[in-house]
C-alpha cells in the first residue's frame, strides 16, 4: 500500500481554553487534491497551520513522507518540514521584487545563508530551477516583472511556483482563492489539481466554496467544532452533508 505523504493522528489544539481541534486524523496521498470544508471556526486553517509549523499542537502526531516531526529539532526539523510548502490567502510575496526573485526565495531552507541576505547571491542553478517552476505554473513570461504589478491570480500562481521551488511533496493551500475573482479562482484550482494529478503532489486545500471542491478536488474532509465529520470522495458530498457542515446553529462558537 502506498505510504501517505501526509499523515495526521490524534491532533489536538486549543486557544485560550477553547478546543479548536479535537482528535483529528487524516491522510493525504501523492496524486490527490483534498479539500477541507466547514464553517468559520471549524478548525480547517488551524489544521494546516499545525502541519506547517505555524501553530504548535497540544497533542498528536504529524508525519511527512514517513518522518514523524516530533522526533526532530533545529535544522533537522526545518528540513523535515520543508517537505510541506504553504500557500496563503493573503499572498506573502515581496511586491518590489521580481516574480523570479520571489520564487527563488522558496529555496532558502536548503541553500547557502548568503542567498537569504540578497537576491544577488542566488546562484545560476537556482535561478534556472525557479524559471522552471514559473514555467510549470504558466508564468515564465512574467518572470522579470515586479510582483506588485501582477494581478491577484498571477500573484497566487507565483506563490505556488515559490512553493514548488521548495521541492515539497505536500502543498498546503489555506484559502488560496478566497480573495480572487471567480475566473482567477477557477484557474488557480485547475493548477492545484494539475499539480496533484500530473506531478504527483499531495495537495491539501482549505476552501470556503464547496462548488470548487466538487469541480476540482478528489476528496473532501469536513470539520465541525474541530472534529472531522466527513471524509470521502467529493461525489459523496450531498446537500445533507453540506447543510450539516455549514449550519450556523451547529457551528456556533
Amino acid at each position: 500500500m502506498e505510504q501517505a505523504a501526509l499523515k495526521v493522528s490524534s491532533l489536538a489544539k486549543s486557544y485560550n481554553g477553547r478546543r479548536v481541534l479535537d482528535d483529528v486524523d487524516f491522510e493525504v496521498k501523492r496524486g490527490e487534491l483534498v479539500a477541507f470544508l466547514g464553517a468559520n471556526g471549524s478548525g480547517k486553517s488551524t489544521t494546516l497551520k499545525c502541519v506547517a509549523g505555524l501553530a504548535e499542537p497540544d497533542a498528536g502526531r504529524i508525519e511527512l513522507e514517513g518522518a514523524q516531526l516530533s522526533e526532530f529539532s533545529g535544522r533537522q526539523l526545518q528540513l523535515a518540514r520543508s517537505k510541506a510548502a504553504m500557500v496563503f490567502q493573503k499572498i506573502h510575496l515581496v511586491p518590489r521584487r521580481t516574480a523570479l526573485d520571489n520564487v527563488c526565495a522558496g529555496a532558502l531552507a536548503r541553500v547557502n545563508s548568503l542567498a537569504s541576505v540578497s537576491p544577488l547571491f542566488f546562484s545560476r542553478e537556482l535561478r534556472e530551477e525557479a524559471m522552471g517552476c514559473l514555467e510549470r505554473v504558466g508564468m515564465a513570461d512574467r518572470a522579470l516583472d515586479r510582483v506588485g504589478r501582477l494581478s491577484g491570480g498571477q500573484q497566487q500562481r507565483v506563490a505556488v511556483a515559490r512553493a514548488l521551488c521548495q521541492r515539497a511533496s505536500v502543498l498546503l493551500a489555506d484559502e488560496p482563492v478566497s480573495a480572487l475573482d471567480p475566473n482567477a479562482a477557477e484557474h488557480v484550482m485547475e493548477l492545484l489539481a494539475e499539480l496533484a494529478h500530473n506531478e504527483n503532489l499531495a495537495v491539501a486545500a482549505v476552501l470556503h466554496q464547496p462548488d470548487l471542491a466538487l469541480r476540482h478536488a478528489d476528496r473532501a474532509i469536513g470539520l465541525m467544532h474541530g472534529r472531522i465529520t466527513f471524509d470521502g470522495p467529493v461525489a459523496s458530498l450531498n446537500q445533507n452533508v453540506l447543510d450539516t457542515l455549514y449550519s450556523p446553529e451547529r457551528n456556533a462558537a
